[in-house]
């Protein structure tokens, strides 16, 4: 029985060693990618990178990760303006099935999905910066978006000697653009004018381009803070 015992000890002391031995592995992968992550896609700062299931040296002697989660609090992407990029918020993406190099100086991801953020302040930049000349002598711009409620954006539009003018948009990707558009044209002060004209105001676009790894944009929705947006990706690199 002393012998059991011992044994039993001996293997409880072994399994956790494992676990303690699993787990300092585990971070320092977290840390080597985390850094290749930001050197190869340029971040201001570290990204969050946490390496899912249990254990890891099993995948590690694999060379396969099962699921790899990166976060990344503020990303500077491309407008497809060489002069301005668009601030994209609390971006989260889940790697899965990434193969890598033995000293992490690439990974790729089999697939990927996340969501992020665009604030309205952000968005509104992509609007006309000066007023647009509507005829009769008035000037229309749009001058805010915040939350319409029901995955609408509700936009301020200021014309001159008329006020501001507030109404519903709807907002979609097309062609891995970000596209916001009136579900109606407003009159303005009763005045009916031509509906092409009006919508080169209210209406416009915004590319979202070079997200880390390659993903791109698939979905986006209204919310309270600003426009959720939904990200995918195949053959995603993490890293090299």
């Amino acid at each position: 029985m002393r012998a059991v015992r011992i044994l039993l000890i001996l293997l409880v002391v072994l399994g956790l060693l494992f676990v303690v031995v699993d787990r300092v592995a585990v971070h320092f992968a977290e840390g080597e990618v985390a850094d290749r992550l930001k050197s190869s896609e340029n971040l201001s700062s570290t990204p969050d990178v946490s390496i899912k299931g249990f254990p890891f040296l099993t995948q590690l002697a694999g060379g396969e990760l099962d699921d790899v989660e990166v976060g990344v609090k503020d990303y500077e992407a491309a407008t497809g303006n060489d002069s301005r990029t668009l601030r994209i918020d609390d971006l989260r993406a889940d790697m899965r099935d990434v193969t890598f190099s033995g000293d992490y100086s690439s990974a790729t991801a089999a697939d990927a999905t996340g969501t992020a953020t665009i604030a309205y302040d952000e968005l509104l930049k992509a609007a006309k910066p000066e007023p647009t000349p509507l005829g009769l002598g008035l000037t229309a711009q749009v001058v805010g978006l915040s939350d319409g409620g029901n995955g609408k954006i509700k936009m301020a539009v200021k014309v001159s000697g008329l006020g501001t003018v507030h109404l519903l948009s709807s907002v979609a990707v097309r062609n891995n653009k970000l596209q916001v558009k009136a579900d109606g044209v407003p009159r303005f002060g009763g005045l009916a004018l031509g509906e092409n004209l009006i919508r080169s105001v209210t209406d416009f676009q915004q590319a979202v381009d070079r997200l880390p790894g390659g993903i791109r944009l698939d979905k986006v929705e209204a919310a309270a803070n600003g426009v959720e947006i939904t990200v995918k990706g195949s053959d995603v690199r993490l890293a090299g």
